[in-house]
This record gives structure tokens, C-alpha cells and sequence, in this order.
């Protein structure tokens, strides 16, 4: 068993993320850690070829007597088995820890396991309030109350009695010894499986991180994110404009995401890439061209004096 590796939840319709993200993984992983990388049965030819020393590629179906095959709480089978994996993941005794990270992720620098354990035996716990995304009016509207609802939901549920609400997006560390005793001390009393807990609100990452601040099961080191996640359009572009470079970046986070659930349509954007080319995803060929107009201009009423 690892002490700590990584998990990588996929399917075939992220291949070229994974394929991506695995590059990077190899370039910066100076430790030698060991990555999963997981998808349902009838995706792994797609992931193949990843397979490596320090990656192996297995199944979902390892961990078929939880999976489902039809909706949950209106989210599709395909959604609540990414969720259902990341929390039993644990069962299969290949990890004591693991630092779960999404297709889309990028590494941008060197990282071991110093970076995602407080010592051998416990992880570092990835809790933040998401004040900065509070603020934001379009992702208050379309996101936050709904997922605010559903985290109070959990809290009271764990009996976790706090009004300061501490959890995260992803990209956590997540231990076995909490995650066994949310299975034991949790869901089995109430004879619950990870679906009927995931109906009841479908963030894993926050059944994790409230049950380990209810049960203490582990004692809580606290971090900040590891990963930069620019969760829309304005986020990423913001950092354009102020001319924020990966190597900039990389001194807070060992990765960053460009959310593929608003860029996939884009398709793989190099989050290195120059200002002109990085904005050309963002922008069409008429506000192009309304931009050069714009420049031209300015540039003429500079040189004229007005």
C-alpha cells in the first residue's frame, strides 16, 4: 500500500486532458509517486497507452458493488460514479492516502509527497470558505446558493454544528482512515450506501471534508488549495490581462485548471501560451477585428496629439 499516490478519475471523452495532465504529472513528480488512473471498463483502450511505471490504469468496475445505473438526486449515473469512486476508491488497499486530481489539471511544478502530507501518517486537509467566489455575482447566481443549501445539508447531517462553512471544489487529499469511518461510523448505522449519501447532496469532497471536521478522525492540518482553478472565463482572462505567467502561478500551486465544463469547446488551452494567443480563444474573428480597429485608432490620435 502507498502512502500516498494519486487518483485520476476519467473516461474517454477526457483522453486528451488525461493524456495532458499525465505528461505533466511525469515531468514534475520528483518523488516517484504512483498514479491511478480509473475509467469504466469500455474506456480503457483510450488510456492504454498511459499506463507506466508510476501509472497504472484499472477499471471502475473494481469497485462495481457500489457503482449505479441510473440517475440520483437528478445528476446522471455517469456524474455520481465519478463521486462514488473518489470515496471508495480507499477499499481496494492500494492507498492510505490520495490526492485526487481532475483530467483538466495541469502541473507546473515539482511536487512530492512532502507537498501533500503533514507527516508519514496524515495529510495535509485542503479547506477554504470560497469567499472570492461569493462576491462574484454570475457564479453567486448560477452556483453558490444551491451549492451552500447542499453543504448545510451535510453539515447537518454529520452534526457538524458550525456556522463557518470550510470545505473545497477538489483536489484533496483524501485519507482512508477518515473515509472508513464515514463508511462505518456514518452511513452503515443509518444503513446508507456512498449513493444514498450522494442523493442526499452530491459534493463528495464535502461529505469528506464535514465528516472529518464532525469525527476529528484524523487531526486537521489545514492548506490552502494546491491547485489554481479558474472556474470560468472571467477568472482565466483576468490573469491575461495582468500579464499572471504559469511561473507566477507555480509559486502558490503545484497545477492549475482551466474549467473544461466552460473551455471544452475551446479545446486544450496552453495556460503558457502568449497574451495575443492565449485571448484568441476568448475572443471571435469580429471582436478581432473590433479590437484592431480600436487599436488602430488610439494609435492614430496618439501620433496626431489628440
Amino acid at each position: 500500500m502507498h502512502r500516498i499516490a494519486l487518483l485520476l478519475k476519467s473516461h474517454a471523452p477526457d483522453a486528451e486532458y488525461a493524456r495532458r495532465l499525465i505528461a505533466s504529472f511525469h515531468r514534475f513528480n520528483a518523488d516517484g509517486l504512483h498514479l491511478y488512473l480509473s475509467a469504466p471498463a469500455v474506456d480503457l483502450p483510450a488510456f492504454a497507452d498511459l499506463a507506466a511505471d508510476t501509472v497504472t490504469v484499472l477499471p471502475d468496475e473494481e469497485l462495481a458493488g457500489h457503482l449505479v445505473d441510473e440517475p440520483v438526486g437528478g445528476m446522471r449515473p455517469g456524474y455520481i460514479n465519478q463521486e462514488i469512486v473518489k470515496l471508495s476508491f480507499w477499499e481496494l488497499g492500494l492507498a492510505a492516502n490520495y490526492f485526487c486530481v481532475d483530467s483538466d489539471a495541469v502541473f507546473i511544478r515539482s511536487f512530492g509527497a512532502a507537498d501533500l502530507m503533514h507527516d508519514e501518517a496524515t495529510p495535509y486537509t485542503v479547506l477554504v470558505e470560497d469567499n472570492e467566489l461569493k462576491v462574484e455575482p454570475r457564479y453567486y447566481r448560477q452556483y453558490w446558493e444551491s451549492r451552500e443549501a447542499a453543504i448545510r445539508r451535510i453539515a447537518s447531517l454529520v452534526g457538524l454544528d458550525d456556522p463557518v462553512l470550510r470545505t473545497c471544489h477538489g483536489h484533496q487529499v483524501l485519507s482512508a482512515t477518515v473515509l472508513c469511518s464515514l463508511r462505518d461510523d456514518f452511513l452503515a448505522p443509518r444503513g446508507w450506501t456512498y449513493r444514498d449519501a450522494l442523493a442526499e447532496a452530491p459534493y463528495e469532497f464535502s461529505w469528506y471534508n464535514l465528516w472529518l471536521q464532525a469525527s476529528n478522525a484524523i487531526p486537521i492540518h489545514a492548506r490552502e488549495p494546491f491547485v489554481k482553478v479558474f472556474h470560468h472565463e472571467g477568472q482565466h482572462l483576468e490573469y491575461i490581462l495582468r500579464g499572471i505567467t504559469v511561473d507566477d502561478i507555480a509559486r502558490g500551486y503545484l497545477a492549475l485548471v482551466i474549467n473544461s465544463n466552460y473551455s471544452r469547446d475551446l479545446g486544450l488551452i496552453d495556460a503558457d501560451a502568449p497574451k495575443p494567443e492565449a485571448l484568441s480563444h476568448y475572443l471571435s474573428y469580429g471582436e478581432v477585428g473590433q479590437v484592431l480597429s480600436a487599436k488602430a485608432r488610439d494609435t492614430l490620435r496618439r501620433r496626431l496629439g489628440r
